[in-house]
């Protein structure tokens, strides 16, 4: 395994985050396909044996579940301050709203739910999962700073958001003296480009670490055309994402087949080994040994020039899908 530093951070985390969406009892969210705790222990073990230190969940997926999965796990087979542990909370509901809670009472409760989860007395990164429209900005800003400020947070991260969105944030919580967005977890992998348009460029200029989910497009960059899995099927979320491109993605998804073949490795190493080129550590979901196992290797596969290319040169724009519709 390698490790790099989390953007400004004081970070340093594994080229792999292990994504943890596919932890957590089914009967507690949105997906059918996730993991009981005893094959999710397997999985965080077998990371940490690979050299995975950072993991990736929030307190949305399936009920807060996920997150006491992986405070269990990490209780029992790491020690704290060896791994690098982020989670989400997502914007305020209408009932929030209509109660009067405010954007910092929100932040301070959703924090302390989600250590209650995980059993810990801090996260190192808390992630805004979803830029929230109907709370003033100084407001979250504001709400993040404290829960730093009271030990509860190391650094604080943002997803789903566009690049005029956190150069903004980072700009007013510069002014305010409150603490800045060290990272951005955004949608971005071999079929699904368009980080590359504004978001990467701030990110290199202002030394943000990009940590991006859906690195294999849920699955699709791991399978031959033709190939399924329950994920595929049962996963409704990412087909509102994928099936509208199928056809054009299938030209790249093809191309990455042909050079895993060419190569002797799989289709994830391809995959991955073209976005460690690009990203921080990329956050990448296992619900198979063989997932976790595949991500790793990939850290140590360099791609020619050339492959890059090739591999690039089909991909044409697509339309902002998911949480960024």
């Amino acid at each position: 395994m390698q490790y790099i530093r989390l953007g400004s951070s004081d970070l340093d985390v594994s080229r792999i985050c292990m994504g943890c969406m596919g932890f957590g009892d089914a009967g507690s969210g949105q997906h059918s396909w996730t993991l009981d705790e005893a094959h999710s222990r397997e999985i965080i073990k077998r990371g940490l044996e690979l050299g995975v230190n950072f993991f990736d969940t929030a307190s949305a997926y399936q009920g807060g579940t996920s997150e006491q999965y992986l405070g269990r796990a990490l209780r029992d087979y790491a020690k704290r301050a060896d791994v690098v542990v982020a989670t989400k909370f997502l914007p305020r509901t209408q009932e929030d709203r209509e109660k009067g809670i405010t954007g910092q009472q929100h932040i301070g409760r959703m924090i302390d739910r989600s250590l209650a989860n995980l059993g810990m007395e801090y996260v190192d990164l808390y992630i805004y999962h979803r830029w929230d429209y109907q709370t003033p900005l100084y407001d979250i800003l504001e709400g993040l700073d404290r829960v730093v400020k009271a030990g509860k947070v190391r650094y604080i991260g943002i997803s789903n958001c566009y690049a005029y969105q956190l150069a903004k944030a980072n700009a007013l919580a510069e002014k305010e003296g409150f603490a800045k967005f060290v990272s951005i977890q955004g949608h971005y992998n071999l079929i699904f480009r368009e980080e590359e348009r504004e978001m990467a460029k701030l990110c290199a200029e202002d030394h943000i670490a990009m940590t991006p989910y859906s690195a294999l497009a849920g699955g699709r960059l791991a399978k031959r055309p033709g190939e399924t899995s329950r994920r595929l099927e049962e996963d409704s979320y990412a087909k509102t994402k994928y099936d509208a491109t199928a056809g054009q993605d299938g030209i790249i998804i093809s191309r990455v087949a042909e050079l895993a073949e060419k190569r002797g490795v799989s289709m994830t190493e391809i995959s991955i080994a073209w976005l460690l080129t690009k990203v921080t550590s990329p956050v990448v979901g296992a619900t198979k040994l063989h997932h976790v196992e595949g991500a790793v290797k990939a850290v140590d596969l360099t791609l020619s020039r050339e492959e890059a290319a090739y591999l690039e040169e089909p991909y044409v724009p697509h339309a902002l899908v998911g949480m960024m519709a």
